[in-house]
C-alpha cells in the first residue's frame, strides 16, 4: 500500500465488528454477541425467544374416565353421573342397579313395557321384567292380541276350573272354592312348592324335592 507494508485493517469494518487479515485481505466478523453486516455496523443479538409456557389446566387433563375438561374444571359427560375427578359411569349397567320397575336398556333406567306387549294387553313390570296378561274380560296372546272374551254359560263353576296351575277347585254352594294341592303353598292362582332352591330355606336345611328338609338324615 503506497509501496508500503501496512495493516489493512483500519477503516474496513464497521461498527462492533473485527477484522482479520488472511492472506493480506481484511476479513470483516461481528464481535460474539453481535449481529448484522460486519461492514457497515453490528448490533446486539436479541435473545433468544423463551421456550413456550403450558398454562393449559386441562393439559394434562385432571378428569377421570367419561369426563370433560374446561378451564381446568372437570365434568361429567352427557349420559353419565358420578365424580369427575374420579370418573363418571353411565346411569346404569345392570337391572339391579335401576328401581323393580325399571330396566337397564342403553345404560339409562326406563320403563320396559312400552312396544312389549300386544294390541289391547296390559303391561306389569316385576323385577325389571315386563309382563303382558290380557284385561278382565279379555283372552289371547298377550303379546300378540287381546280379544273380547264371550263368557260361556257356567253350569259347573269348577270346569273350567278358574284356580290356576297347582291348585284345585271344590263346588261349594254353587260356588268354586280354590285351594293349593298338597305339598304347594300359597293362595291360588299362584300356588308354588314349598321351594325350588336351598335359598328359600331356613339356613339348617336344604330344598329336597321342593320340600326345606333337614339335609342331615340319611
Amino acid at each position: 500500500m503506497n509501496e508500503k507494508c501496512r495493516d489493512p485493517c483500519p477503516g474496513s469494518c464497521g461498527i462492533n465488528a473485527r477484522c482479520n487479515v488472511i492472506n493480506h485481505t481484511p476479513i470483516c466478523s461481528c464481535e460474539e454477541g453481535y449481529t448484522g453486516d460486519p461492514f457497515t455496523s453490528c448490533r446486539p443479538m436479541p435473545p433468544p425467544p423463551r421456550e413456550p409456557v403450558n398454562d393449559d389446566p386441562c393439559n394434562p387433563s385432571p378428569c377421570g374416565a367419561n369426563a370433560q375438561c374446561q378451564d381446568g374444571i372437570c365434568t361429567c359427560l352427557p349420559e353419565y353421573q358420578g365424580d369427575p375427578y374420579r370418573g363418571c359411569r353411565p346411569e346404569c349397567v345392570l337391572n339391579s342397579d335401576c328401581a323393580r320397575d325399571r330396566a337397564c336398556i342403553r345404560s339409562k333406567c326406563v320403563d320396559p313395557c312400552p312396544g312389549t306387549c300386544g294390541q289391547d294387553a296390559l303391561c306389569e313390570v316385576i323385577n325389571h321384567i315386563p309382563m303382558c296378561r290380557c284385561p278382565d274380560g279379555m283372552a289371547g296372546n298377550a303379546f300378540v292380541q287381546c280379544r273380547p272374551q264371550q263368557t260361556p254359560v257356567v253350569s259347573n263353576p269348577c270346569n273350567p276350573s278358574p284356580c290356576g296351575p297347582n291348585s284345585q277347585c271344590r263346588e261349594i254352594n254353587g260356588q268354586a272354592v280354590c285351594s293349593c294341592v298338597p305339598g304347594y303353598i300359597g293362595s291360588p292362582p299362584t300356588c308354588r312348592p314349598e321351594c325350588v332352591v336351598s335359598a328359600e330355606c331356613p339356613q339348617n336345611q336344604a330344598c329336597t324335592n321342593q320340600k326345606c328338609r333337614d339335609p342331615c338324615p340319611g
